[in-house]
This record gives C-alpha cells, sequence and structure tokens, in this order.
C-alpha cells in the first residue's frame, strides 16, 4: 500500500486548527463550566462529585481512544482513514455539550459529559495520526505543528476567553462545543485527507480479522520482544506527565503554602504562564524544523525531561522570585520541546505500521493517566513529607522519564 502523504501547506495550519479546537474547549470546559455547573447542582457534594466525573472520564477515555484509534486505523472511505471519525466525533462532542448545558440533575450531566467523553477521543486518537501524512522528512515539522503550537494555543488561549462566560456556564457549555465542531470541520477541510478507497481491495482479504476481537492480547499489544521502544516512549511519557503534573497541579497550593506568596500568588501563576507559553510556541516553530534538519530526535526529547528535573529543583531551593523565573523558563523549555517532538518519537517506534492512530492514541492516553496519578501522588507525599517532596519527587520522575527515552534503541538521536 503507497502511504498517503499530505504537503505541510494544508498539513501545517490543520495540525494546529485541529487540536487548539478540541484541547481548548474541553480545558475551558472541565476546568470552569464543569465544576460551576456541578457546584449549581449540588454544591454540598461538588469535591466528590468533580473527583467522581474525572475517574470516569479516565476510564471513559482510555476505552474509546483506543477503540477509535483501531477503527480508524481500518477505514477506508472517499475522505481517508481519519477525517469521518473526527468529525463525527466532533459533532457528537458538541451535541453532547448542549445536552450537559441543559443537564437538570447530576445524574443527566454525569451521563452527558460521559458521552462527550468518548466523543472527543474519536477526534483525539485520528486527529494526531495525520502526523504520519507528513512527508518523511518534514515530520518534525508537522509533530510541532499539533503539539508545540496547536496544543500550546489549547491549553493557554482559550480559558482567557473561557473565563468571560464564568457567569454564563451553560451558555459556555454551548459556545464551545460548537467551536470544537466548526474547528474540527475545518482543520478537516484544509487538510483535505486524500482517499483511501483504492487500498480497500487489498484491505477487503484482511476484513475479516479486523472485527477488534480482544482474545489474545497479544494481538492487540505485542510483546516486550517487539513493542520496547514503544513501551519505553510510553513509560518515558508516563514517568515525565507525572513529574511535570505533580508541580502544575498544585502550583495554587504551592505558591500560598509553600512559598507563602500572599497578595502576590495571581501575578506569579500568571507570570509562569506567560513563559511556559511563550517558550512552549516559541518551540513550537523552531524544534520540528531543528530536528527535520539535523536528524536529531531522541536527545532532544531526553533532555527535555532534564529541564523539567531542573525547574523543579530551583522551585525548591531559592523558593523566591528568582527561583519562580528559573522554574518558568526550565519547564516552559523543557514543555515546549516534549510537546513538540514527543509524538513524533512515538510515531517512529510504533510495532505496526498498520496500526498508526491505535498506538498514537494510546500513547497520548499518557496524558489522561498522569493528570489523574499525579494529584494522588502529589497529595499523599505532601501529607506524609510535606511541600517540599513534592518537588523531589518531580524530579525523580522527571529524570526516570528521560532515562527511559534515552534507553531507546531504534532511533539512534
Amino acid at each position: 500500500m503507497d502511504k498517503k502523504v499530505v504537503s505541510l501547506k494544508r498539513l501545517i495550519p490543520g495540525l494546529i486548527i485541529g487540536p487548539a479546537s478540541w484541547l481548548g474547549p474541553y480545558i475551558v470546559m472541565n476546568s470552569l463550566f464543569l465544576p460551576a455547573l456541578i457546584q449549581h447542582l449540588d454544591a454540598a457534594n461538588k469535591i466528590q462529585l468533580v473527583a467522581l466525573f474525572s475517574t470516569c472520564g479516565m476510564i471513559v477515555a482510555a476505552i474509546s481512544n483506543m477503540i477509535a484509534g483501531a477503527l480508524s486505523d481500518k477505514t477506508h472511505s472517499r475522505f481517508g482513514q481519519r477525517t469521518p471519525w473526527l468529525v463525527g466525533g466532533s459533532f457528537a462532542f458538541m451535541l453532547a455539550m448542549i445536552g450537559a448545558s441543559m443537564a437538570p440533575n447530576i445524574a443527566l450531566l454525569l451521563v452527558a459529559w460521559m458521552i462527550g467523553q468518548a466523543a472527543l477521543n474519536f477526534i483525539v486518537a485520528p486527529m494526531v495520526a495525520w502526523i504520519d501524512l507528513a512527508p518523511k522528512d518534514s515530520r518534525g515539522t508537522a509533530s510541532s505543528a499539533y503539539g508545540g503550537l496547536g496544543m500550546a494555543l489549547g491549553n493557554n488561549a482559550f480559558n482567557v476567553v473561557g473565563a468571560l462566560f464564568l457567569g454564563q456556564f451553560r451558555l459556555g457549555f454551548v459556545i464551545f462545543g460548537i467551536i470544537t465542531f466548526v474547528g474540527t470541520l475545518i482543520a478537516a477541510f484544509i487538510v483535505h485527507e486524500p482517499s483511501n478507497l483504492t487500498d480497500s481491495s487489498a484491505s477487503a482479504e484482511k476484513k475479516e480479522k479486523v472485527k477488534l476481537t480482544f482474545k489474545d492480547a497479544k494481538a492487540i499489544f505485542p510483546s516486550w520482544h517487539v513493542g520496547r521502544d514503544y513501551y519505553l516512549a510510553l513509560i518515558g511519557k508516563i514517568f515525565q506527565g507525572v513529574g511535570n503534573f505533580a508541580v502544575t497541579g498544585y502550583i495554587l497550593y504551592i505558591m500560598t503554602d509553600f512559598l507563602h506568596r500572599g497578595d502576590q500568588t495571581q501575578s506569579s501563576i500568571q507570570l509562569i504562564n506567560i513563559i511556559m507559553l511563550v517558550f512552549g510556541i516559541l518551540m513550537g516553530f523552531v524544534a520540528g524544523p531543528i530536528s527535520d534538519k539535523f536528524k536529531v530526535l531522541k536527545y532532544p526529547v531526553a533532555f527535555s525531561t532534564i529541564f523539567l528535573a531542573f525547574g523543579a529543583l530551583m522551585l525548591f531551593l531559592f523558593r523566591n522570585n528568582t527561583g519562580i523565573i528559573i522554574y518558568a523558563f526550565a519547564a516552559g523549555l523543557g514543555m515546549g520541546i516534549w510537546n513538540s517532538l514527543d509524538n513524533l518519537l512515538n510515531l517512529e517506534v510504533i510495532p505496526d505500521e498498520n496500526r498508526v492512530a491505535f498506538f498514537l492514541g494510546v500513547y497520548n492516553l499518557g496524558n489522561t493517566v498522569t493528570q489523574a496519578i499525579a494529584p494522588i501522588l502529589a497529595a499523599a507525599v505532601i501529607s506524609w513529607f510535606g511541600f517540599s517532596a513534592i518537588f523531589i519527587v518531580s524530579f525523580v520522575f522527571a529524570l526516570v522519564g528521560g532515562i527511559a527515552i534515552l534507553g531507546i534503541k531504534s532511533v539512534k538521536r
């Protein structure tokens, strides 16, 4: 089967608009509108309910992500493998969020939110596989566009607008659900994924084998001998993610209870976010092209975790403005490089090139899993040893993540 290729002129804008369109609205709704609506419906149990929604969401995301990736890998249509699923997923997500906006009680809100979580992953898993459409010598640039620019915009830019809807959070669900659908549609139109119907005859013989029967675990996940480098990349992502989220997830309490910033808490957090956003966008522009030009990938991804570890250590040692600024610069540089190149590294070590979306989808679950694990681990460490210990945990986990990446053999540099 000939590999489909899309020119960077079309692919890059799609890889920026696409992830920004699903990640930005999701973060706004998850961090602002959902807690606000839960509080409105059941203020007495809001803490436990937010945890319940988070846990259920993680489970649904894990299952739907793998299914979405596997289905899109086996799809043959005039619109390509990925586009039908991510457009359908974005439409279902929009409807689910409109349903959430009208939920009269917690039970119906939970149902709508879980449907939305499933639909969202039918965007995420196929869309990240668009990176594989880039020309072979330009995949670093494509990866930077997706992770360094698209996800940086989604992570930071949408919260500014989302805050304006805090007083009208039900309307916010509707508006941002529509943004996801329209943005995904625009991205799909720009990329214009080529038809793969010409491959249908070649795949017809295989259809008996692609019914997604999960009888043999080895058919889903290869043995360590076959998938060693993929598993090392996944381990690296999980450890790096825990190291990062252990600090960022508790940044408010670190500022108030550990650094005692008082009235300067908000300005300190804003400073960190601004610096990290600038570095994220900067690395989105330069990391991929540099990787393509000098044919380096493993080393910058691995060493990006060292910047995270160093930043956490500086925050622990200085405990003042100097520590905050050094942390912001180091973490911003580290996360900027990581977000720009980690998906490409994973693409290079995928054990089965016919299941790109599936394996990229599982890899991206590292984001969901680490955001669930890190707060639990951080809370336990803080309760046992105090806030100081969280920086040591972040330092150690980030370093272990980098060591796992360096252990990859199939990517030499």
